[in-house]
């Protein structure tokens, strides 16, 4: 299966993390709303098996990506995902309207390979995301 997706991450405090090329990167308490796809037919990049490894424990995993650095840190937990199955990716539409509702944005981060602000977006209370227009 092939799509998009969100993991909502919450932050129980402020940390700073240094996120590969993007450096030290101060993330501060909230929920965060991470943005990714995973277009394969098969294998590790199918959308299935791409949410299976963001949301595993494994203690030996791989930081590849910039998510993998934020999910590795012991104050971060995964509190709700979202699978958007669908043919085309749709992470930047979704980044766009989410960069419209949110209260903060980290520059830049997971958005690398397009024109996107970013595909992580911060809000302060979940509840702020439920009440915006």
């Amino acid at each position: 299966m092939k799509g998009s997706y969100i993991l909502v991450i919450f932050l129980e405090k402020d940390i700073n993390l240094i996120v590969g090329a993007l450096g030290k990167i101060t993330f501060n308490k909230g929920f965060y709303f991470y943005i990714g796809s995973a277009m394969g037919n098969y294998g590790s990049s199918t959308l299935l098996n791409r949410v299976k490894r963001h949301v595993s424990n494994e203690s030996k995993k791989r930081i590849r990506w910039h998510i993998d650095y934020l999910l590795a840190d012991n104050h971060s937990l995964i509190v709700k995902l979202y699978l958007i199955p669908s043919r085309e990716p749709l992470e930047c539409t979704i980044a766009k309207e989410l960069s419209k509702k949110c209260d903060n944005f980290i520059k830049n981060f997971g958005s690398s390979d397009c024109l996107c602000q970013s595909h992580l977006f911060c809000f302060n209370e979940l509840d702020s995301f439920n009440k915006k227009d």
